[in-house]
């Protein structure tokens, strides 16, 4: 990309550069992978992150892990970015939503209200070679793919439906003018039945609808003054998923809000004074997630019909870090996560921000207001591919906002031959994590 520091070139010679980068890297060569090249085991790199974490739920971790091959792939990002290091990459950089996979894709309200679906998933964004998303939404097509009982043949072709799809979109922003690609939408969400199934869930998950999942009636409910104080209702606890936190941990929470507010823009600052909290739990989300400290505020704004829950999710270092460099990326990994999705989504949470606690980073954004993600049983047969098509698309649309469309297009070109590679790694990479996810089961026992 181009800054004040940076030359310009013409969106000709850009082409050019994109499909001069085919000599440097053959786009059938990305069909390549091989577990003989690990310099370190994929036990030691799931060890290693898990140093931080609060070692009572890290246990809950690796059982979700372990209840599937695909559970293991949600949780094995560490193990990917390290394997995708070693191999050869084209350098054409974009905003890596860094763990891209069937569902990490979802619907959820935009700012002016509208349900829209993308990318919602940006815990391990950063800057890297765009194939590196690619080739991991291949593998998890194929992992998630074979686990709703389809036939080898049908996950192949939904991976060359995602990265053709793919390519078509990216020769199509190529020649788009910068703002055009900024603003695009994609819009035809009812016509993919996996999609169409998400938005019903979504339609049903308002505020009120996660006030009754998430709470419960106080014990001094009914007690004089109670509506005053606000203790109509507090989180239903379920340990150890869901905690209630009193006293001086809750208020730690609570006090973190200050600075989370100077992170939104003045207008959503206004908004957000018109919430008061009323409880605070600990929550456990997520698979690789799992074990990082994640609070729940529960709010009420324009009295008890307006309840509000903001999540404040603490993130740790992506797990690409360690092979990538960024000289840009923000130290505060709260606000790198920020600025990622914000890089990539179309419809960002109107009130995303973050903050710090006791000298952890986090994330904050508003919790289940209108989300919903894909089911596994639904992604079977034409599903899957219907499906897979989106996910490309999606993709494509957050490289372009984020990366050179122009060089991308150039070096894909027709995509014919670079789908066909990333089928043939998809089924290697989801072979290789069937023998990973055996290990850890092996360890485990």
């Amino acid at each position: 990309m181009y800054g004040p520091d940076m030359p310009w070139e013409s969106p000709e010679d850009r082409q050019k550069l994109g499909q001069a980068r085919r000599k440097q890297l053959p786009r059938a060569q990305h069909a390549e992978f091989s577990a003989r090249g690990r310099l370190t085991p994929a036990l030691n790199l799931l060890k290693r992150a898990d140093k931080g974490r609060v070692p009572a739920l890290v246990k809950i971790k690796y059982e979700r892990m372990i209840a599937s091959p695909f559970g293991y792939f949600r949780g094995a990002v560490p193990v990917m970015a390290a394997d995708l290091s070693g191999l050869p990459n084209t350098g054409l950089t974009v905003q890596l939503c860094g763990d891209a996979h069937v569902r990490n894709l979802g619907a959820y309200a935009a700012e002016d209200g509208r349900l829209i679906f993308d990318i919602n998933d940006f815990d391990e964004t950063f800057r890297g070679p765009f194939e590196w998303d690619l080739k991991r939404m291949a593998a998890s097509l194929v992992v998630a793919g074979r686990e709703a009982g389809n036939k080898e043949s049908t996950c192949e072709r939904a991976v060359m439906r995602c990265i053709g799809s793919y390519c078509e979109r990216m020769r199509a922003y190529a020649p788009m003018p910068v703002l055009e690609v900024a603003r695009d939408q994609i819009s035809r969400f009812e016509e993919v039945a996996p999609v169409h199934a998400c938005l019903q869930k979504a339609l049903r998950a308002t505020p009120m609808h996660t006030l009754e999942q998430l709470t419960e009636q106080a014990p001094d409910a009914g007690k004089p003054g109670a509506a005053k104080s606000g203790a109509l209702r507090q989180f239903r606890e379920q340990k150890p998923i869901l905690i209630r936190l009193t006293g001086a941990k809750a208020k730690t929470v609570l006090d973190s809000l200050d600075e989370y507010r100077k992170t939104l823009q003045s207008q959503r600052q206004y908004f957000f004074d018109h919430y008061r909290p009323l409880d605070v739990a600990f929550k456990v989300v997520g698979t690789g997630s799992v074990g990082l400290r994640d609070y729940c505020i529960y709010m009420e704004g324009n009295g008890p019909e307006d309840p509000f829950f903001l999540q404040i999710k603490e993130e740790a270092h992506s797990g690409y870090a360690p092979y990538l460099e960024d000289p840009h990326v923000p130290k505060h990994q709260g606000q790198r996560v920020v600025e990622g999705q914000r890089l990539i989504q179309t419809g960002t949470d109107i009130l995303l921000g973050y903050t710090t606690i006791e000298g952890r980073d986090y994330l904050v954004r508003r919790l289940s207001d209108h989300k919903a993600s894909i089911e596994l049983t639904d992604l079977n047969g034409d599903g899957l591919v219907e499906y897979a098509q989106l996910c490309g698309e999606l993709l494509a649309r957050g490289h372009a906002r984020s990366g050179d469309a122009r060089q991308i297009a150039g070096y894909v070109g027709s995509g014919e031959g670079f789908a066909d590679a990333l089928a043939e790694f998809g089924r290697k990479y989801a072979d290789q994590t069937d023998k990973d996810w055996a290990e850890l089961k092996r360890a485990k026992k």
